[in-house]
């Protein structure tokens, strides 16, 4: 399939240093993975964050769990010291263009009007998180396939750290 890939940021390009964690590999470090940790260890000099995204979903895991004041405080602390990106305007503008190159990307000639991304696997919360890498130029740190399909269709830059 060919189409024209989103503009990302000129700092949006593989090993730029700067990662936007998406919620599995924030819950890969509240839960110690090796992997994670190792990785995080070697980049000593990167810029590691996450979105308010998944800081909401933590929060629903937090609430969800069975150990919910403790996973509270685990959570606090995780988002001091990766703290999350906001979503503003420009990361609604984003959002839009990457929802809009995706699908074009996944639709045939004729069916765009009838095809629904979530079809696809694609959900708005990784659109969102996808959003708020490319505005900032970051790479997304993920292993869900999800992301492959943002990457492919628009260049943004993903890396799975986790042990596969």
């Amino acid at each position: 399939m060919s189409a024209s890939r989103t503009s990302m940021p000129p700092a949006a390009l593989p090993g730029s240093n700067a990662y936007l964690l998406d919620t599995t590999h924030c819950s890969a470090v509240l839960k110690g993975d090796a992997a994670v940790q190792r990785k995080l260890r070697e980049s000593p000099g990167a810029s590691v964050r996450t979105s308010v995204i998944s800081q909401g979903e933590l929060w629903y895991m937090a609430e969800n769990s069975q150990r919910v004041g403790e996973n509270r405080e685990s959570v606090r602390s995780f988002l001091q010291r990766y703290p999350p990106f906001p979503v503003d305007q420009a990361t609604a503008e984003t959002y839009g263009r990457i929802k809009a190159t995706l699908r074009r990307y996944a639709s045939k000639a004729g069916k765009r009007s009838k095809l629904r991304l979530a079809s696809l696997g694609l959900t708005d919360n990784d659109l969102w998180i996808a959003a708020v890498a490319a505005q900032h130029g970051y790479t997304v740190v993920s292993g869900d396939s999800d992301f492959e399909r943002i990457r492919d269709a628009t260049g943004l830059p993903v890396e799975n750290w986790c042990a596969t």
